[in-house]
């Protein structure tokens, strides 16, 4: 079985331990765990992505640089694709959820909140 919630085959990426980004940044981490399903199906089935969901405590740009979000990680020798993943914007005014795509900078609100679903990985063997 793949592995869930980590990068592979990355450098220089990390995943800032919640308490020191709130700590560091006007945030509140509102939710971070595993993404259950987005693993594609195999054998060997891929492993999952995560959720994380960040509010802003004031007015901020947000920059994304993410991939996998056009197209789904592929599986291997006959194993299925994993889930893509979803960048979405919040707006604590109206409610209005937007896809904000895989690359973009977007101004956010004090109460907009970030949601950032990271794609699974592809499935192995049929």
């Amino acid at each position: 079985e793949g592995r869930s919630g980590v990068q592979t085959h990355m450098t220089n990426t990390r995943i800032t331990d919640p308490e020191i980004m709130e700590r560091r940044y006007p945030v509140l981490l509102r939710a971070f765990g595993l993404r259950p399903g987005s693993g594609g199906a195999g054998k060997h089935r891929g492993g999952d992505g995560v959720v994380r969901e960040i509010e802003f405590l004031r007015p901020t740009t947000i920059s994304l640089l993410t991939e996998r979000r056009a197209f789904q990680p592929f599986g291997l020798a006959g194993g299925e694709s994993g889930a893509r993943g979803l960048n979405l914007l919040i707006r604590r005014s109206g409610g209005l959820t937007q896809n904000i795509g895989g690359k973009n900078t977007v101004h956010a609100e004090a109460g907009d909140r970030v949601r950032i679903l990271s794609p699974g990985g592809g499935g192995f063997g049929a």
